[in-house]
Parts: C-alpha cells; sequence; structure tokens
C-alpha cells in the first residue's frame, strides 16, 4: 500500500478563527487612533488661534487697532487700503490659515465675548458655529 501524504494548509475554521481575531483586534484599535487624531486637530487648532493672536496683537500695535470684522484675518497678509501705518505681513506663510476641518476660522471685531477685542474661533469637527465643539479665544 502506497502512503498517501498529509495536504499542509489551513482549514476553513482556522481561517475563520484568524479573521474573527483580527476583526476584534481592529475593533479595538482603530478607535483609539480615532481619538488620537481628532485631539491632535484640536490642539492644532488651539495653536493656530494662538498665532493668529499674536500676529493680531502686532496688528494692532502698527496701526492702533484691531483689524475689522469686514477686513477679516485677511488684514494680516494684505495691507487695508485705509491704513498707512501697517507694517506686515503679520503671518509668516503669508497666507490666513484654516482649521483642521478645513474650515476658515471666524473672526468678529468688536467680539460679542471679548467687547473690548475680537472674537477668534473654529467650529471645530462639526463645522457649525455652537454646539460645545468650538475652539475659540474666549473660554
Amino acid at each position: 500500500m502506497a502512503m498517501r501524504g498529509r495536504r499542509s494548509g489551513f482549514t476553513l475554521i482556522e481561517l475563520l478563527l484568524v479573521m474573527v481575531i483580527l476583526t476584534i483586534l481592529a475593533a479595538v484599535v482603530v478607535p483609539k487612533f480615532t481619538r488620537r487624531s481628532e485631539q491632535a486637530r484640536v490642539t492644532a487648532a488651539i495653536s493656530d488661534i494662538a498665532s493668529l493672536e499674536v500676529a493680531l496683537d502686532a496688528f494692532e500695535v502698527d496701526t492702533g487697532r484691531y483689524p475689522t470684522t469686514d477686513e477679516g484675518l485677511a488684514a494680516l497678509v494684505e495691507a487695508p487700503p485705509t491704513l498707512s501705518s501697517w507694517k506686515g505681513p503679520y503671518l509668516k506663510r503669508r497666507k490666513v490659515p484654516v482649521d483642521p476641518w478645513g474650515n476658515a476660522y471666524i473672526y468678529r471685531c468688536p467680539g460679542e465675548h471679548n467687547t473690548e477685542s475680537y472674537d477668534l474661533f473654529s467650529c471645530g469637527p462639526d463645522g457649525q458655529e455652537g454646539g460645545g465643539d468650538d475652539i475659540d479665544n474666549w473660554s
């Protein structure tokens, strides 16, 4: 009698078991990375707002006022036509940054919360003003 060779390989049950284990691992690990990513975006928005505040303060020192709401943050990179004392650009990259979610930072002068100066904020992850996830300069 000839001896039959045993086939090597994985059975369907073994493959399914490996797939279940990988799925469980992904379910545990992926949300942790997602939360880290969102936390990094919030930190980046806070940093951007702080940098914009420094630029706005430099603008105010040079011109004696903050940009109006209509002039907006663009006044930090391009001189408003009515100002002769503008010494900018006040931002290194010569362009106004957008928040980490791809939306423009909102600037209002005078502010509702900072009535003596300005309000500056990002609408946060949801892209909507309010809702508890905004990142601002008055909290």
